[in-house]
C-alpha cells in the first residue's frame, strides 16, 4: 500500500476539525439506530420491509441505517448471491420465525415485525447514548486495501465494563431479482431488475464485535484495522465488491447475552451481543499520495436497451491524487476499433467526471480497454480493461401506430414465482403480469394468454423471471413462453424454453413498414416475401449471407460470389427471420423476411 502524504492527511484532519479535535465528538448525544433487516431475494413481502426502512432513513438522515442481512431459506444462492458467513451468524443470534423481520438496535432478543420498526426506532433515538463513535476509511483503489480508524468516546458509563465494537461493510446498487418487488416496491426497479441496497457484505471485526474496555465516562478508545477488500464475495455466484458503492458502519453493543426459547418441548439458545448503544457511518475516502493520479473508476454502455449499435461508452474518471486535473487524453479500444478523445475541465481531488465516447457497439460481450495517456499536459500511463455487453434485437415491421403482441405463457406448478414485463427503452413498463397461482400436483401446468399493446418506433424488451431461479419447467411441470405478433407469427420463444433459470430476456425493434421500405437501400432486393420455399437475393458484390432466427441465433451461413443468390427455406418453420448480407466493399445490409406455409 502506498503511504499517504502529509498533504492528504492534513486535508483529512481539516475535514474533521470542524467536528472536534479528534474524529469523535465528546458532547453527549442520543442514540443513533441500526436496523438489521432479515431479508432475502425469494421473500415475497420483503420489499415492503425495504420501503418501511427506507422511509425511516429518509425521516432521520444521519441517524438511522438499515443493514440488509441476506440469510436463511429465502436468501437465494443464484446470482447475485448475497449470502455470507457473518450474515448467517447474525441471523442465528436471534429468534426469527418469519420474514421480513428485524432487530432495532438489538433492543429485543427476537426479530420484530416490519410494522413495529418505526416506533422502535423512534424509541431508541429518544434515549441518551452512553458513547459516541466516528472514524474514517481510506481505500487505495489500486491495492484495494482499506485502512479503517474508529474512535469511541464514552460520554457516560456503560452498565458493564466490557463492550463490543463492530465494523461492517455494506454495498448499494446491486441489480438482481427480488420476489414481490413489482407489487410492494416498484419504485426500486430499473427495468426488470431490483436495485438491492445496503446489503451486508462483510464484517471486518468478529461477527459479534471485538471486545473493548474500559467503558467508563471520559474514556477514548481508538481501533485501527487494515482490511483487504475482496474482489467478490459469495460462493457460488459471488457478487463483485464495487468500491464506488460500498460504505462502512460502526456500532458498539453492550454485552453478550443468551436468549432461551422453548418450542414444542425443545429448548433453543440464541446468543448475540446486545443492545446496540450507538452507531455511525464512517467517512469514506479513496486516495493515494501522488499529486496527479486519475484512474478509471467504471466503464459501461449508455443506451444499453436501445435497438441501435450507435451507443456511447461511458467512462467514469476519478481523481485520487492530491492536485486538480485540468486536461486528459483518453483512448478506448473496443470491438476492433480505436477511439480517441481529449477532455478539459476542473477535476478536483476525490472528484469524478463522466466522459462519453460515441462508438459502434458489436453484439455480445467484449472487452473495453481504456488508456489515460496524458494528464495536465504531461505524459501519463493508466490502463483499465472492462467487459461490456451490447444486446442484440429482433426486428418487426408493422403497419399503423401500434402492435398488439400476444404472450402465451404455460406456467409450471409454482406460478407464484413467475413474473414478466415488456418495457420501453426508457424503462417505461408497457405491460406486466404475474405472479400466478400455486397449483396442486407436482407437475401441474396452466396456460395464460396475455395481450400487450406496444407503439411503433420503439425498442421493446421482454423479460420473464422466476424468483427461485429454476425456470418454469422440468420436475415442476413443463412450462414455456411464446410471444407472437398480431398476425400470429412467432417472434420468439417455443414450447421447450422453460428451462431459463432465474430470467430470460429478448429485445424487439418495432418499425413502421412504410418507413422501412422507403429508407431501404434498393441495391439489395429479396423476393418473394413472404416465401414458402426459395428466397431470391439480389445485391452488388455479395460475399456472405447469414440467416438469424428471432432469438438471435445464426442458423445458416453461406458464401457467395456475385450479385445473385438463392436460399432454400423449405425446411424452415413458419415465422420471422433476419437476413444479413456482407459485400466485398465491407458493407453489411439487413432485411427481414417471413416464411409462411
Amino acid at each position: 500500500m502506498k503511504r499517504f502524504s502529509f498533504a492528504l492527511l492534513a486535508l483529512l484532519a481539516f475535514s474533521f476539525s470542524l467536528k472536534a479535535q479528534v474524529y469523535v465528538s465528546t458532547t453527549p448525544a442520543h442514540r443513533n439506530v441500526v436496523l438489521e433487516e432479515f431479508t432475502g431475494r425469494g421473500c415475497q413481502y420483503c420489499p415492503d420491509g425495504h420501503v418501511i426502512a427506507n422511509q425511516i432513513s429518509a425521516d432521520n438522515p444521519g441517524r438511522f441505517w438499515a443493514v440488509n442481512v441476506h440469510a436463511g431459506s429465502y436468501a437465494l444462492t443464484t446470482f447475485p448471491n448475497f449470502n455470507n458467513p457473518d450474515a448467517s451468524a447474525i441471523l442465528g443470534g436471534f429468534m426469527v420465525d418469519g420474514f421480513p423481520a428485524g432487530v432495532v438496535n438489538r433492543s429485543t432478543p427476537d426479530g420484530q415485525s416490519r410494522t413495529t420498526w418505526p416506533a422502535l426506532a423512534s424509541q431508541q433515538m429518544s434515549q441518551a447514548a452512553e458513547c459516541n463513535l466516528a472514524g474514517v476509511v481510506i481505500v487505495n483503489p489500486l491495492t484495494r486495501l482499506a485502512t479503517i480508524t474508529v474512535e469511541v468516546y464514552y460520554t457516560g458509563n456503560s452498565a458493564v465494563n466490557e463492550n463490543y465494537l463492530t465494523v461492517a461493510m455494506l454495498q448499494d446498487s446491486i441489480l438482481g431479482s427480488q420476489s414481490g418487488a413489482t407489487t410492494w416496491n416498484p419504485g426500486q426497479m430499473i427495468g426488470n431488475q431490483y436495485v438491492h441496497m445496503h446489503i451486508l457484505r462483510d464484517v471486518i471485526t468478529d461477527a459479534w464485535g471485538d471486545a473493548i474496555s474500559p467503558t467508563t465516562q471520559g474514556t477514548l478508545i481508538t481501533r485501527t484495522f487494515e482490511y483487504p477488500i475482496p474482489e467478490t464475495i459469495g460462493s457460488p455466484n459471488g457478487v463483485e465488491v464495487d468500491l464506488s458503492n460500498i460504505h462502512f458502519l460502526a456500532w458498539v453493543s453492550e454485552r453478550s447475552q443468551t436468549y432461551d426459547y422453548q418450542y414444542q418441548g425443545q429448548m433453543y439458545h440464541f446468543t448475540s451481543t446486545r443492545p446496540i448503544l450507538n452507531a455511525c457511518e464512517l467517512e469514506y475516502i479513496q486516495g493515494v499520495d501522488d499529486p496527479i493520479y486519475p484512474i478509471v473508476a467504471n466503464v459501461s454502455i449508455d443506451g444499453l436497451y436501445e435497438c441501435t449499435q450507435s451507443k456511447n461508452i461511458e467512462i467514469s474518471i476519478q481523481n485520487i491524487g492530491s492536485s486538480a486535473i485540468t486536461s486528459m487524453d483518453i483512448t478506448a479500444e473496443y470491438g476492433g476499433e480505436t477511439y480517441n478523445t481529449t477532455w478539459e475541465g476542473d477535476l478536483q481531488p476525490f472528484g469524478r467526471e463522466k466522459i462519453m465516447i460515441p462508438v459502434t457497439a458489436p453484439f455480445g460481450t467484449h472487452d473495453v480497454v481504456v488508456l489515460i495517456t496524458s494528464a495536465n499536459g504531461q505524459p501519463y500511463s493508466f490502463t483499465s480493461t472492462s467487459s461490456v455487453t451490447s444486446l442484440e434485437w429482433s426486428n418487426l415491421e408493422i403497419e399503423g401506430e401500434e402492435e398488439t403482441l400476444k404472450l402465451m405463457l404455460m406456467q409450471d406448478k409454482f406460478g407464484n414465482q413467475i413474473t414478466w414485463e415488456f418495457t420501453a427503452a426508457d424503462g417505461t413498463v408497457l405491460g406486466s403480469g404475474g405472479p400466478y397461482m400455486l397449483l396442486a400436483g407436482n407437475s401441474a401446468t396452466q396456460i395464460h394468454v396475455e395481450n400487450v399493446t406496444v407503439p411503433v418506433n420503439e425498442c421493446v424488451k421482454f423479460t420473464i423471471r422466476d424468483s427461485m431461479g429454476d425456470g418454469i419447467c422440468c420436475s415442476n411441470g413443463n412450462g414455456y413462453y411464446i410471444v407472437k405478433d398480431s398476425h400470429n407469427h412467432t417472434l420468439f420463444g417455443d414450447n421447450s424454453n422453460g428451462d431459463f433459470g432465474e430470467e430470460a430476456s429478448h429485445m424487439l425493434s418495432i418499425k413502421a413498414l412504410d418507413d422501412v421500405e422507403e429508407n431501404a437501400d434498393q441495391t439489395l432486393l429479396i423476393y418473394p416475401n413472404p416465401t414458402s420455399s426459395v428466397l431470391n437475393i439480389q445485391g452488388e458484390g455479395m460475399t456472405n449471407l447469414e440467416v438469424y432466427n428471432v432469438v438471435g441465433q445464426c442458423i445458416m451461413r453461406n458464401e457467395v460470389n456475385g450479385n445473385v443468390a438463392q436460399i432454400n427455406m423449405e425446411h424452415m418453420n413458419s415465422g420471422i427471420y433476419f437476413l444479413r448480407v456482407h459485400a466485398n466493399d465491407g458493407s453489411v445490409q439487413s432485411r427481414t423476411f417471413t416464411v409462411a406455409r
